[in-house]
């Protein structure tokens, strides 16, 4: 079942849910529309191998904003810290800025029961388009489990910034 916005509401005065900050006026009928925060992380290769760990660098928006443009992809995060411990959460971008022709998640909406921080979205223009720090981005639900909860501890876990992927790990602990 989907979280109505009251019930949202409801959640994060009990503290079942984590949305910091909070504004009431950002509820909408079964989501809570969250902000953009103001850095980015790029890749520097154009060629990305899962295997190897990519090198990065970090863009800090100013008032002014920053054109994204098509081709890259731009790893922004929520100027809100998210997530519960009862709820599954779920994230995509609000259709105002999809109508503009920015993909604002690409991939993995689905966040993990337990997780808790600031989220990375995969920001991927299609012409190109103005971003602007505290813009509303995008909205997070709620979804109500069934079965036994077990807390997310991965290695994304508090997340304070955006994060580029880790899944280079994943190929050492196989030892691929």
């Amino acid at each position: 079942m989907i979280l109505t916005g009251s019930k949202i509401d409801e959640e994060v005065k009990k503290k079942r849910i984590v949305i910091d900050p909070y504004a009431f006026d950002c509820l909408n009928p079964n989501s809570y529309n969250f902000h953009l925060g103001d850095t980015f992380v790029l890749y520097k290769n154009r060629v990305l191998d899962p295997r190897v760990e990519q090198p990065t660098f970090e863009l800090k928006m100013n008032g002014g904003g920053l054109v994204l443009r098509p081709g890259e992809l731009y790893l922004g995060c929520t100027q809100e810290i998210m997530g519960s411990n009862y709820y599954a959460p779920f994230i995509y971008g609000r259709s105002s800025v999809g109508r503009l022709g920015l993909f604002v998640q690409i991939t993995a909406p689905l966040g993990d029961i337990g997780f808790s921080g600031r989220w990375t979205l995969q920001l991927t223009p299609v012409r190109p388009v103005r971003v602007y720090p505290g813009m509303r981005i995008g909205q997070i639900f709620f979804l109500k489990p069934y079965g036994k909860i077990k807390l997310y501890t991965g290695k994304y876990q508090g997340s304070n910034a955006p994060r580029k992927s880790e899944i280079y790990k994943d190929f050492k602990k196989l030892n691929i």
